[in-house]
């Protein structure tokens, strides 16, 4: 159980920083749907960190070309990390809460909840 906790410790905090950026510029994303598509439209630093988010590179000016294949790879081990970690998390909760059937309810509302709310915003 120790092994596990610092696996899931180590593991979120490596990522964080990476995982939050993902999050805000996805947020930002999601409610600014006028947004450049090409890498060579982005201008100001949001646009430059949206072509981070959508195409793994920082726009410049001054660069002549992009290879976004290091920075790629980070964000796969980042999704399979995160993946881990969130299982790990899951576990923990398992273990750790008494009733265990909290943690099976909020783990269902979870999953129903966004379901739900893409089923209502449908207009058929």
């Amino acid at each position: 159980m120790k092994l596990v906790r610092r696996l899931h410790l180590y593991l979120g905090c490596f990522f964080t920083p990476l995982l939050l950026f993902y999050v805000l510029t996805g947020w930002y994303q999601t409610f600014n749907p006028n947004r450049t598509k090409a890498a060579g439209e982005a201008v100001g630093w949001i646009a430059r960190l949206r072509s981070v988010h959508v195409d793994q590179i920082y726009p410049s000016e001054s660069v002549q070309a992009y290879s976004p294949r290091m920075f790629r790879w980070l964000v796969a081990v980042m999704g399979v990390a995160l993946a881990l970690t969130v299982l790990l998390g899951v576990y923990l909760a398992f273990k750790a809460l008494r009733p265990r059937w909290l943690a099976a309810a909020s783990l269902a509302l979870g999953v129903a909840v966004p379901i739900l709310l893409l089923l209502l915003g449908q207009r058929r």
